[in-house]
């Protein structure tokens, strides 16, 4: 049976390559999906790979990695990282370990992006690398 790994991306992450490339870079979420999807193949992994501006969305995909038996999830939840209690409730909530994912670096910018709901729920947080952090996450969900 093929591992089964979640990428779920929260709001505004559709903008990549255009919004503020001087801080996300100019990779977009396609160049990713394209980028971990090659990356999960070889290591005879599948990824299925979703974005939403909507948190409750993020809060479905959750529990559907779990019913679906994934093995793991990369959450970058974006704005929502700060601000939602019911992401961190969520991600208590099922089996599944999620690994925050951040292209920049939360800590090196604005304060109110120190505090991370999703973190005190995850199992490592990878940021600061661009793209790559995404493929830092996938190689660390791959060895679970």
């Amino acid at each position: 049976m093929t591992d089964l790994i979640f990428v779920l991306n929260g709001p505004n992450l559709n903008l990549l390559g255009t919004r503020e490339p001087e801080i996300y870079g100019h990779d977009t979420l396609d160049d990713i999906a394209a980028m971990l999807d090659d990356q999960a193949r070889e290591a005879g992994a599948e990824i299925d790979f979703r974005q939403s501006n909507h948190e409750g969305h993020l809060i479905d995909w959750l529990h559907e990695a779990q019913a679906e038996g994934a093995k793991a999830v990369l959450l970058n939840a974006a704005g929502y990282t700060h601000t939602s209690i019911a992401l961190l409730d969520a991600i208590k909530a099922i089996k599944v370990p999620v690994y925050e994912v951040h292209l920049s670096d939360p800590h090196t910018r604005e304060e109110f992006r120190h505090l991370s709901y999703v973190g005190m729920g995850a199992k490592a947080v990878f940021a600061g690398h661009g793209a790559k952090s995404y493929q830092l996450a996938l190689d660390a969900a791959l060895q679970v």
